[in-house]
């Protein structure tokens, strides 16, 4: 058994509104002490580092949608890809924001760093709700 239509679109949604409320209380958070350690420079590296991130974490979601919309077949398979497309898609732009010389490197990494595992924590209850939700008739 499966969920289906407007449930697992529910789900979804819950989950990309969640991790941008993850981000947007990281930027609260953080604001002042990357402002105070890092100069007026840092800020927006900070918020390009959480952006990435959360960019990172709604690409991941999209595997597991599919999937969930599809009837849970390949659950493992989504939840790997997710894994996976988050990473790269986070490595990528981290990267790129880091080499193009417009923002501060020290602080952009050290908050695409935080960031990413504060929102691995969301990415990994959806994971779990999904594999959760879908139920094979073989067995547990």
């Amino acid at each position: 058994m499966t969920r289906k239509g407007s449930s697992a679109v529910g789900e979804v949604w819950r989950t990309l509104i969640l991790a941008g409320v993850v981000t947007a209380a990281m930027v609260a958070i953080g604001y002042v002490p990357t402002k105070r350690v890092g100069g007026s420079e840092a800020v927006p590296a900070m918020l390009v580092g959480c952006a990435i991130s959360l960019f990172g974490s709604l690409a991941g979601a999209v595997p597991i949608a599919v999937a969930w919309r599809g009837g849970g077949r390949n659950v493992l398979k989504a939840v790997l890809l997710a894994m996976v497309l988050r990473f790269l898609v986070v490595l990528v732009l981290a990267l790129s924001a880091a080499l193009s010389g417009w923002f501060d490197r020290a602080p952009l990494l050290v908050w695409v760093a935080i960031s990413y595992v504060l929102l691995l924590s969301v990415d990994t209850a959806y994971a779990v709700r999904f594999s959760g939700a879908v139920q094979t008739p073989d067995g547990p």
